[in-house]
């Protein structure tokens, strides 16, 4: 009967211990990842705005993440330019209004729009280079799920559909239709 409490406790232990390691384990791997992320922003070029309907304004940080410091805050409805993205995490400066600066906020606060100008609507490319497909149509002045960017191009998806908006049919003001 001893040695079967004694088994018990030595199972109980060793499963302990076990799941310790691999909560360090698993805890320091995705801290490693969240700094491999943000060490390596990609560069963009493209204007958005602001969706987050907090009425206190979207939280701007000094780094990519929930646990950076907040620097100031940005308005719903008000347009920042988007100068670099890591994972889920943009870095924006030139706020139209709110924060003067430049800091990170999370990519699914922001917004953009198609121009108003094609009468069929904007092309959406399969890649980010007008020699890739084409492959879909978004109508004119018409919101869509911003969900990354490089260079000038934006990453949006529209009705399920993902692909690339090429700046000169982006819009990154809420309150108007950039025609």
């Amino acid at each position: 009967m001893a040695k079967k409490v004694n088994k018990t406790a030595l199972n109980l232990f060793l499963g302990l211990a076990l799941g310790s390691i691999s909560l360090v384990v698993n805890t320091g791997a995705a801290n490693l990842s969240a700094l491999a992320q943000s060490a390596n922003p990609k560069k963009c070029d493209i204007y958005a705005y602001v969706i987050d309907k907090d009425p206190q304004g979207l939280n701007v940080r000094s780094s990519a993440g929930t646990n950076s410091r907040i620097l100031g805050k940005i308005p719903t409805n008000e347009s920042v330019q988007v100068v670099a993205s890591s994972g889920n995490w943009v870095q924006v400066t030139d706020a139209t209004a709110g924060f003067q600066g430049t800091g990170w906020v999370a990519l699914s606060k922001l917004g953009t729009s198609t121009r108003g100008y094609e009468a069929n609507g904007v092309h959406l490319y399969a890649s980010p280079s007008q020699q890739s497909r084409k492959f879909g149509r978004v109508p004119k002045t018409t919101q869509v799920k911003l969900l990354g960017c490089q260079g000038q191009w934006a990453q949006v998806e529209y009705r399920g559909v993902k692909g690339w908006l090429k700046r000169t049919d982006q819009c990154g003001v809420a309150v108007t239709t950039c025609s």
